[in-house]
């Protein structure tokens, strides 16, 4: 059997941002279109990993009665999977099945991709991304290129370096939306 792989699952602005100035993420271009796609997405992956920030944002949504009546699916297939926070600062992660990683999260994640199971998948969590990079950790990066522009924002993999990746595909969405899937090259 081979080794799972990490996969960072991100959407940006047209000018390279993940989030709006102040964490807003009001503007992500979500369809029918994107919805078949996300829910494919998770089918083919056994456990989510989030940074603190993202963690606390899809917790506090995911869980809802708001997200079960919008996006039942996705909602269930989010509540029942299993997770990771990896957080120095968080005591605990009480969203259900989640485990609180604080330490050696590098020989952690190391660990996780070569036990058993479907690929791992990170969710946002741009600063954990930047760090998994510059360890060589992350197999393949998601990007959705939004057709926005936010002239301001937090910038998506801030703090990783310079790094030169593979395009392996590509997918447009009817929204506008374009998928590019790339395989970071060895630093």
């Amino acid at each position: 059997m081979s080794a799972r792989k990490l996969i960072v699952f991100m959407m940006q602005s047209l000018d390279g941002y993940h989030a709006g100035p102040n964490g807003e993420l009001d503007w992500h271009n979500v369809d029918a279109d994107f919805n078949e796609f996300a829910i494919n997405q998770i089918d083919s992956i056994d456990t989510i990993a989030f940074g603190r920030k993202t963690y606390e944002l899809m917790a506090s949504y995911w869980p809802t009665e708001l997200a079960l009546q919008d996006d039942p699916t996705v909602a269930e297939k989010m509540n029942s999977m299993p997770k990771i926070v990896f957080s120095k600062s968080m005591q605990k992660a009480d969203w259900n099945n989640t485990r609180l990683i604080k330490d050696n999260i590098p020989e952690e994640i190391s660990k996780l991709k070569s036990s058993p199971g479907k690929d791992l998948i990170i969710f946002g969590s741009s600063d954990l991304v930047a760090s998994l990079l510059k360890d060589n950790l992350i197999d393949e990066v998601r990007s959705i290129i939004a057709p926005v522009l936010l002239g301001k924002g937090l910038i998506l993999f801030n703090g990783a370096g310079t790094r030169k990746l593979q395009l392996l595909e590509t997918k447009i969405f009817k929204s506008g939306n374009v998928l590019l899937y790339y395989r970071p090259l060895p630093a």
